[in-house]
């Protein structure tokens, strides 16, 4: 191995001890606990080495969003080809989706509620997020014309429904109903 290569390779190293730090003190004490003086002392390097790697907090933040991207998309692919019915494939879906959101809140909040410079539907948009809407797309496209349209609407409903049950805004008992009621509005349209 080259010194190139190394020295890239040490340099990824450093950025996912970065964003593994970020992760977990955000999970464990929210992402106001995140500075980048705290992730120095986590993991052991000055501030400015984690300068080097991230311009600001909201960068780490932009970092760790995109890792609990590709992270989401594995589960909705999972999920998704878990039943060649259509109908049970939206199903496990919408499941995974909302187990996401819940087993994971802080990734979850950076992915959708802090500050970052990602954008959707852009001609920019990074691969990540693209994939993470293919993943919905694959389980709605099947015989639907609006197909983004359809898609956008069930990542607006599980997202909402997402929110409201991590706030505590709506029955946890109800979740199974409001899961078929967005997947019967998907296959009746």
């Amino acid at each position: 191995m080259g010194v190139a290569e190394r020295k890239t390779r040490e340099r990824a190293d450093r950025e996912h001890r970065i964003t593994a730090a970020a992760r977990l003190i955000a999970e464990r004490e929210g992402w106001s606990a995140v500075t980048i003086r705290r992730l120095a002392d986590e993991i052991e390097y000055s501030q400015p080495v984690v300068y080097s790697h991230f311009e600001n907090r909201d960068a780490i933040v932009t970092a760790v969003a995109l890792e609990g991207f590709g992270e989401l998309a594995k589960a909705l692919r999972k999920a998704g080809q878990r039943s060649s019915d259509r109908g049970k494939a939206i199903e496990n879906v919408a499941i995974a989706y909302l187990a996401f959101a819940r087993q994971h809140p802080a990734l979850y909040e950076a992915m959708f509620t802090l500050p970052t410079i990602l954008r959707f539907a852009d001609a920019d948009t990074r691969p990540e997020l693209k994939d993470g809407f293919a993943a919905l797309a694959s389980v709605v496209a099947p015989s639907r014309s609006d197909v983004e349209v359809a898609t956008e609407t069930f990542w607006a409903a599980l997202h909402g429904l997402a929110e409201l049950e991590r706030s505590g805004r709506i029955r946890k008992s109800a979740r199974d109903q409001r899961i078929a009621l967005v997947v019967r509005g998907l296959l009746d349209s």
